[in-house]
This record gives C-alpha cells, sequence and structure tokens, in this order.
C-alpha cells in the first residue's frame, strides 16, 4: 500500500510521509490499516522490532485527532515516554500537540486537557484517573506499548486496570496494543475486542544463532567459521568482527558488575579501530559523563567512553543512560554492555546483539535460572536497523555441545511464551480494589466483581473464586484500617482512603505510615526515613555480610527515634526487614546530612541512579506523609518535622541551608559554601556584597550572577567585582548538616 492512499489524517502528514521517505507501507503497517486502524477500530499488532509499530500507532493516533479525538499513548519507562515525545514532535506543523506527562502522581494536570496527544506511563496515567482528570473522558484513541509487560509483576496490573478503567470510561475508545514478542497475542486482542495483526515480517534480515567452537550456528542451519584465538575472549571477538565491517554490538550480561567488567574489555577491542575524529568526539563526551555525578560509576563510565564502549544498567543516573544512548544511536559509542533493563523498549538497535549471559541470579530458586524465552527475543530483536544495516545478526554463547542444543531448543527456535495476567495478587489487589472503589468505577461487592471482568485475568482465568477469593480478603483488609467502609454489599471509600488514592500509595505503606506517626508527637529526619523506607513502596537496601551485627548495634543505640515498635531478634524475618529499612534510612540521612555522593555510593555500594532513585522515592513518600498528617489532625509539630525531613532529602542538606536552596542554581554544595561564608537565606543572598557571593562561589563569574539574579538581587553583574577570597570557605567533604555522625559512619 502506498502512503499516498492513505486517508482521514491532518492535511500534510502523506506528503511529509513521502518526505522521510516512507513512499510505502511495511506489510505489517498495511494489514493494520486494512484493519481499519485509521477508521477507529481496535487494533493488536504483534510484530517484530524495526518493522514498523510506532508508524501503526501514528496513523491511529492522527486520523483519530483529525475526526476531533484526543489520543494517549502509554509507555512502560519515563525514558522512553520523552523519546516517543520527541518522534511525536515532528507533526506539530500540522497543527497536532504533544505533552508528556510522567511525574508528579497528585496531580490531575489540566494543562494537558489542549494536548491532542498526551505521552505517560501506566502509572501516571493510573494517577490521572484516580485525581480525576477530566480530560481522560474525551480519550478517543488510546495505544499501549509493549503491551506484553502485562505479565510483569510490577508494571503488569497497572497497565492491565488502567486499560480497563480506560475502556469503562470511553466506551468506543480505540485500543492499539503494540509489541514484537506475544505469545499468546490472540488472546490480549480478545481481551482488548481487537483485530489481530501478526506478521514475522522484517524489512531487513535478522539472523539469530549461537557462537560455539570455531564457528556461527544459525537459525537455519547454516554455519560460519568463526576462529577465536587461544586466550581471546569470546564477546570481544565478535564485537570487533562486527566492528570491522562497520556495525556496532550490544552485549547482553546478567549483573551491574558484568556490565561494567566487559565494558573496560569492549573498550579495549573499539578503542584500537576509532579515528581521531572519533577519539576527540569521545573525549568531549566523556568529559560530560563524568559531571554527572560525583560517583566511581560516573568515572568508569567516562573511562570506557572514552575508548568508545559503555555499560547500562539501571544504576546510572538518568543523564548517563541519555548521553550513552544518544551515543549509540548516533554510532559514536561501537558497543555497549547492558543488563536486560536497555532491553525494554528503548530504541537502540545494533548490528550485532550478544546474549553473553542466558541465566541469572533468582534468590526464589535459590541460585541461577534461564532467562524466560520472551526477554530474550526482545534483546535480540534489537539487532539491525533499517537504513543503516544490511542485516541484524543476534547471537547466544555455548560452552558445549549439549549447551548448544539448549540453546536453539530453549531461545532460537521457541516461541515466546504466553503473556498472563498478574493481577490476582494481594499486592497488585490492594491497591487496585481501593483505586476501583474511590475512583467511583464501583460502589458495591458485586460492581466491583464486575468492573475486574473487564481485566485480562479474567479473560484468562481457569479458577473464577480465586479473583473473588482474594477481592475480598483485600476488601476486609481495607475496612480494617478504615481505608474502606463496607455496609452489606455497598462499599464506599472514606475520606482518608480516597486521599491514599490519590496519593497513588500502596494502602499497606499509608497504613504504615499512619500508625507509626500517630504513636509519636514528635518525630527525627532518621525516624521519619525509617519509617518510609520499612513501607512496600521502598525498596530496601540488602543487608550484606557484615551489616546485621552494624546495624543491630545502631538499631538498640537510636531506638528512641524509630516510629513503632521495633521487632526483637527472635522475630527473624521482621528483625531482618527493619535492619534493612535502617540501612535504607541510613543512606538517606547521609544524603541529607551533605555527605559527598561519591562516598554514599561507595558506603553502600550501590550506583548514582540508585541513590536518585530511593531519594526520589523518599521525597514522594515523606510528601504523602505529610499530607496524610494534615488529613488525621496529628498536629502542627509533626507536620512540621515531616515537611523538614522531605525539604532536606528533596536537595541533600542540612536544615539551616533550607533557606538557600530554593534559590535557582544553588545546590548542595553551592548553598554550603554560601553559608560558610555567613549567608544563610534568600534574603541574605539578595542583599549580599557580590564580592562576597563571587569569592564564596569559588571565583565563577557566570554562575553567580545567574544565582544573584535568581534570588532577585537588584544588580546581578559582577563583571567588574573583585572576589573576596576570604568568603571561599573551606568545607570538610562530609560536613553535616545535623551536627551528628550519620549511621554509616559507625
Amino acid at each position: 500500500m502506498q502512503t499516498a492512499e492513505l486517508s482521514g489524517l491532518p492535511a500534510g502528514v502523506t506528503e511529509h510521509l513521502r518526505e522521510e521517505g516512507i513512499e510505502e507501507l511495511y506489510p505489517p503497517q498495511a494489514e493494520a490499516v486494512q484493519a481499519g486502524v485509521t477508521e477507529g477500530e481496535s487494533v493488536v499488532a504483534s510484530v517484530p522490532t524495526a518493522s514498523g509499530k510506532t508508524l501503526i500507532a501514528e496513523l491511529a493516533m492522527l486520523a483519530s485527532i483529525e475526526r476531533g479525538g484526543k489520543a494517549l499513548y502509554i509507555v512502560p519507562l519515563r525514558a522512553l515516554a520523552s523519546e516517543k515525545k520527541r518522534e511525536f514532535e515532528r507533526f506539530e506543523e500540522f497543527g497536532v500537540s504533544v505533552g508528556v506527562s510522567t511525574g508528579n502522581y497528585e496531580s490531575d494536570e489540566e494543562w494537558l486537557s489542549n494536548r491532542d496527544i498526551v505521552v505517560a506511563t501506566s502509572e501516571k496515567v493510573d494517577s490521572l484517573v484516580r485525581n480525576g482528570a477530566s480530560w481522560i473522558e474525551e480519550l478517543s484513541c488510546v495505544v499501549a506499548d509493549e503491551i506484553h509487560l502485562v505479565d510483569d509483576a510490577n508494571r503488569g496490573p497497572t497497565l492491565e486496570v488502567t486499560l480497563a478503567k480506560l475502556r469503562q470510561l470511553n466506551p468506543a475508545l480505540q485500543t492499539v496494543a503494540l509489541s514484537a514478542t506475544v505469545g499468546n497475542a490472540n488472546e490480549v486482542a480478545d481481551w482488548l475486542d481487537a483485530e489481530l495483526v501478526h506478521s514475522e515480517w522484517r524489512p531487513i534480515d535478522l539472523r539469530t544463532g549461537v557462537h560455539y567452537g570455531s564457528a556461527l550456528h544459525f537459525d537455519d542451519g547454516s554455519q560460519e567459521e568463526f576462529v577465536v584465538e587461544s586466550g581471546e575472549n569470546p564477546t570481544t571477538a565478535l564485537v570487533s568482527d562486527a566492528l570491522e565491517d562497520g556495525g556496532s554490538s550490544l552485549v547482553f550480561v546478567n549483573s551491574r558488575r558484568n556490565a561494567e567488567a566487559a565494558a573496560r574489555r569492549l573498550g579495549n577491542a573499539v578503542g584500537d579501530q576509532l579515528t581521531g575524529e572519533e577519539r576527540a568526539e569521545l573525549a568531549d563526551l566523556a568529559e560530560e559523563v563524568r559531571g554527572v555525578s560525583d560517583s566511581e560509576t560516573s568515572d568508569d563510565l567516562a573511562d570506557a567512553v572514552a575508548e568508545g564502549a559503555a555499560f547500562h544498567h539501571a544504576g546510572l543516573a538518568r543523564e548517563h543512560r541519555t548521553l550513552v544512548e544518544d551515543a549509540f544511536r548516533d554510532r559514536l559509542i561501537k558497543a555497549i554492555s547492558a543488563t536486560p533493563t536497555l532491553a525494554a523498549g528503548v530504541n537502540t538497535p545494533s548490528r550485532r546483539v550478544i546474549v553473553r549471559d542466558w541465566q541469572r541470579y533468582d534468590g526464589d530458586a535459590g541460585g541461577m535460572k534461564p532467562l524466560a524465552t520472551l526477554e530474550v527475543h526482545q534483546m535480540m530483536g534489537r539487532a539491525g536497523r533499517p537504513g543503516l544495516d544490511p542485516y541484524g545478526e543476534a547471537l547466544l554463547l555455548a560452552k558445549n555441545h549439549d549447551e548448544l542444543d539448549e540453546l536453539f531448543e530453549r531461545y532460537v527456535w521457541a516461541d515466546p511464551e504466553p503473556v498472563r495476567s498478574k493481577l490476582a495478587t494481594e499486592p497488585a489487589l490492594r491497591t487496585h480494589v481501593l483505586a476501583t472503589v474511590a475512583s467511583g468505577f464501583a460502589n458495591s461487592r458485586e460492581g466491583l466483581l464486575e468492573f475486574l471482568e473487564r481485566t485480562l485475568y479474567a479473560t484468562q482465568s481457569t479458577d473464577p473464586g480465586r479473583l473473588e477469593s482474594v477481592t475480598d480478603r483485600m476488601c476486609d483488609y481495607l475496612e480494617r484500617n478504615d481505608f474502606l467502609e463496607i455496609d452489606g454489599e455497598d462499599i464506599t471509600a472514606t475520606g482518608i482512603g480516597h486521599t491514599v488514592s490519590r496519593l497513588y500509595l500502596d494502602p499497606m505503606s499509608a497504613a504504615e505510615m499512619i500508625d507509626g506517626l500517630r504513636g509519636s508527637s514528635q518525630a527525627t529526619a532518621l525516624g521519619l526515613y525509617h519509617l518510609v523506607a520499612r513501607t512496600p513502596d521502598m525498596w530496601e537496601l540488602y543487608l550484606r555480610s557484615g551489616d546485621r551485627e552494624t546495624y543491630t548495634e545502631i538499631a538498640y543505640e537510636r531506638e528512641a527515634e524509630f516510629l513503632g515498635e521495633m521487632p526483637t531478634e527472635f522475630e527473624a524475618e521482621r528483625f531482618e526487614d527493619w535492619l534493612s529499612a535502617l540501612k535504607t534510612a541510613s543512606l538517606l540521612e547521609d544524603w541529607a546530612s551533605e555527605v559527598d555522593e561519591e562516598r554514599i555510593t561507595e558506603r553502600y555500594s550501590i550506583g548514582p541512579g540508585d541513590l536518585r532513585g530511593k531519594v526520589e522515592t523518599a521525597q514522594w513518600l515523606l510528601n504523602a506523609a505529610e499530607r496524610l498528617a494534615v488529613e488525621l489532625d496529628l498536629g502542627p509539630d509533626v507536620v512540621a518535622s515531616i515537611s523538614a525531613a522531605r525539604q532536606r532529602v528533596e536537595h541533600g542538606v542540612g536544615e539551616e541551608l533550607l533557606g538557600l536552596t530554593g534559590v535557582g542554581n544553588v545546590g548542595r554544595k553551592r548553598a554550603r559554601w554560601l553559608y560558610e561564608a555567613g549567608i544563610g537565606t534568600r534574603d541574605e543572598l539578595r542583599n549580599a556584597e557580590k564580592s562576597v557571593v563571587l569569592g564564596a562561589l569559588r571565583g565563577r563569574e557566570k554562575t553567580t550572577e545567574t544565582i544573584l539574579k535568581n534570588a532577585g538581587h537588584p544588580d546581578p553583574e559582577v563583571g567588574d567585582v573583585e572576589a573576596d577570597e576570604s568568603a571561599a570557605v573551606e568545607v570538610e567533604p562530609d560536613s553535616r548538616g545535623d551536627g551528628q555522625a550519620g549511621l554509616g559512619d559507625f
């Protein structure tokens, strides 16, 4: 089908597509159009990566907008939301406006009502529904990217329930679901009342196979000689081979440590093949990477980038990941070693994909466990980019002949597993039952069960009684904790239940916080950090060898600060969880006491992305705790202590610096410099001698002018000002805002 044959799109779009080089639709795209995707029909598109899924979504959304509607594009990751927004913005010249929403769960974001396309994560869409965003009911088209993630135990239930709510709110809603790997796409299509477009077609060939011995063994039965010299690393040899032909490589490994180690080896292989111009560009990029974070991880990544390689995992800061992904797409970085997070939808194709590790540690299994076929197929699908690669190649590595046979049977020739709903688990239903009632989707037991019948779980279930029994248990739990009122068949959310739902809290987190806050008239920062750290919404730090003894000692020394009764050592599991939360609280206290990021990441064996994730989660939970304390009328002292702890963790400073960190461009280090120079508030900064401010900020004129302007100084120019060098007070690296040792110092 020619793009010129498309109809129902905004004026100029078909011509624009031809200018982009899209004169003819790929077969899966043409099949989707024939299925009615531009006419408002729902479609499940199960087609390989790089085969044009995004254009199918774009055609559906643009046609919907042309009919006077509004479109929503749901993504699994924040990073993917930003990427998709940039893609869709190319249609703005045709009168299509685009908005993105990923943060602040307690908001209806009404400004999005005047956007034609909204891009958001499933969690954000769920929160928008809970907070009563009126424009949600105006939706005419919703696209669910990576629909196979309904199988994910963490994200899946939210995506599933959110789609059910959107379809109930908008009975005529067009639903377009996309995935490269759905083993039971027909079931998903039945659930969504959609036409199935299933295709194996790809614009360029994908060769899959296994390296074993001195050959590459491919899925079509062919072999190619590939000798790895004695002492040579097979992965490095495969990356070097691809690079000789101008191709980039993605290497998937099973842990962060392995990703970082592999990147060092890959740098040795890639560096020898870089041009002088590439080396200069990479040197600049490495300095940019190094400047993202004061941590060893940042330095290690920068060292690898300088050699044309990189690692990618969830421990990196968001800025790190963006820099690496962009440079890889531009083919400046030639090879990335990554954990499977990179396979989750981010657009990073390469000539060759190497799945080095096909097993990873599973705590429940008590050892190494093979990856799911679906997950490996997601990795393999990253091989080959149309227009840049003549083909794509995905390889696993076998150590012996038996493993060669196993890898072909398990991954190369196997179909991906069917996706199965994970909704009927207590943590998922606990949250979604409360939200369903609080948002007005059900006001009785019968209505609640009728709503749940709209989910994928109900479609797939062979045990209808299970969902009913788990739902009843969750209703009992929510009633006991005063989140629901149940009168016979009638079910309503209490005032505090509505608040918990709007705050996007797991009800068990809310119950834990309410119990802890009610038991204390005064709360220290540590007590509050520990309180939020022991909720289900906070991922606790793992206790390593020696940690139990250390944190047990600290627990007894600072027991009076805890909000809630500490379990005894005889309650082994509860006590272990308490100590894990204490270790997490220790990290937050260190951060809020101005301990250097590098020291924190080293002390707790985490990456800068982990630290920032913990800080963002703590900030959100403390904000929720503050709201709950106000709602429950726990008194101004409790509210004030929570507010101070929240602000300290937000800015990473002692309480005395909070008057400065609200000024734009004043971070934790600059705030401390200014404070030590005698400037402690915005007013003092606004009226300060410019020579003192310039001296405190180490003579950085541009920075000083920006900060003075942000503080409201009447004359922020410092071009003719001489810095007062006595204001540049040296600060100890671990200067602590509260004057006491952090837990990590013990």
